[in-house]
């Protein structure tokens, strides 16, 4: 089983919802009713210590086991509650909808009172002692190791970053009609002026034949009567 979660939190989260729920409910009852335990998570199961180890939970397909570091609290409740692994000082649930929270909060308060109790008389068991009590495999049963970054150059860094980056494949783009220009020669339209000066049409001048007066035709007419007369005579 490989370990990606390092707390219980980020444990509970990786669970399915039916789990996380149940498994959420005793943690947090244990460190309601157990004052000053510590939390930590070990390869898969929840570890509660006060003066050493006094809990471990374990969340499985399709039950949870508690196991619990003071034996005689086992001993007590044995002929009375059903689930319980004597030979492992240990209690498991087969049904995650229906966990008996006021059965294990009164557990948690016996194992807090007996630990104390042996802590005044004797040394707490040791984790050792309790991985072989719970018959749970001391190696799995390690903290895992803190992820250390280890500095690197300027130059790996950024062929990191470069291999880390996910190259998206380009968009296809929408295809563009290609028209032809329109050109606006000025000197085809009828308001705009030819750019070389040269090109000017001078005005046309409206020519106007002015008649002339009537008098001096007549006096014409006459003059010309006369200079015949004079010659017939």
């Amino acid at each position: 089983m490989e370990l990606k979660a390092t707390t219980v939190g980020g444990y509970l989260r990786e669970l399915p919802a039916d789990r996380r729920v149940a498994m959420a409910r005793v943690c947090s009852m244990i460190r309601r009713s157990a004052r000053g335990v510590r939390e930590s998570m070990r390869y898969g199961l929840a570890f509660y210590e006060l003066h050493g180890p006094l809990f471990a939970l374990e969340s499985t397909e399709k039950s949870m086991t508690l196991f619990v570091a003071e034996p005689s609290v086992i001993e007590s409740i044995k002929d009375s509650v059903k689930g319980v692994i004597s030979e492992r000082s240990a209690i498991r649930f087969d049904d995650l909808n229906r966990i008996p929270l006021d059965l294990l909060e009164r557990i948690v308060r016996d194992s807090v009172a007996a630990r104390r109790e042996r802590v005044k008389t004797s040394s707490a068991p040791t984790q050792k002692e309790l991985l072989v009590l719970w018959k749970i495999s001391e190696e799995e049963a390690k903290a895992p190791p803190p992820i250390v970054r280890i500095p690197m150059g300027k130059e790996e860094e950024e062929q990191t970053e470069e291999n880390a980056v996910v190259r998206e494949e380009p968009e296809e783009k929408p295809t563009e009609i290609l028209r032809a220009p329109t050109f606006k020669d000025p000197a085809m339209t009828a308001t705009s002026s030819p750019k070389n000066p040269a090109l000017k049409k001078e005005p046309v001048k409206s020519v106007i034949r002015r008649r002339a007066p009537r008098k001096k035709a007549a006096t014409t007419e006459t003059a010309t009567k006369t200079k015949r007369t004079k010659k017939e005579s």
